[in-house]
Order: C-alpha cells, then structure tokens, then sequence
C-alpha cells in the first residue's frame, strides 16, 4: 500500500512562489510515475503536472507551462512541484497521485492513478 502526503501549501499573493512536496512512506518511490492534480470549489479535478518513474518523462498543462515545474528525488522518496508567478486562478487544493502501472502517454488521466494523497491548500491572494 503506498500512502502519498503532500505539503508546502499556504497563502501567498500574486506573483509569489510555493514548492509542494509529495512524499511516500512503505514504499519505493521511484517504481511510481507521479501526477500533481488540482481542484477548485465547484470545478472538476484537472491535471497540473506529472513525472515518469526515472523523471526522463514529464507533462504539463498549457495553464502551467513555464511557471510550475515538477522534479523527483528517488532518494528521498519526494517529488515536487515549484510554482512560480503564481495568480489567483492557481488557488485549489492541490493532489499528488502515483502509479505503478500506467503507460507513460496516460499521465494526464486522473482515472489511471491507484493512489491520492489527502491534498494541500493553496491560496493566492491578488
């Protein structure tokens, strides 16, 4: 069972930074592609970014691209999400998702992930 917890949420105004961490105990992190998903109030869950197992893989979404940047260290079991220039419409709750079994070209799809961690809030203040 792998069980997922982010951190590094909080309120930060516009154009400021925050770097989430997803981390994974019981488990070895670097069998695992890795997704960062958010959600809004009354919106659906949408995909941010996400890293193949050996970090040689990685997507983003159009609203990120260039601001967020996302990056593992097997070592420490920990992937991570920069945010950069960060704006008001970038406020959700923020998932980390893992799987070991989805092909690299489905790392978008939210149903393709096995395991959700609780998620981390964030805020940005215009």
């Amino acid at each position: 069972q792998v069980q997922l917890v982010e951190s590094g949420g909080g309120l930060v105004q516009a154009g400021g930074s925050l770097k989430l961490s997803c981390t994974t105990s019981g488990s070895t992190f670097s069998g695992y592609a890795v997704g960062w998903f958010r959600q809004a109030p009354g919106t659906e869950r949408e995909f941010v970014a996400a890293i193949s197992r050996s970090g040689g893989t990685i997507y983003y979404a159009d609203s990120v691209k260039g601001r967020f940047t996302i990056s593992r260290v097997n070592a420490k079991n920990t992937v991570y999400l920069q945010m950069n220039s960060l704006k008001p419409e970038d406020t959700a709750v923020y998932y980390c998702a893992a799987s070991a079994t989805l092909p690299i070209g489905n790392m978008r799809d939210d149903d393709e992930y096995q395991y959700w961690g609780q998620g981390t809030q964030v805020i940005v203040s215009s």
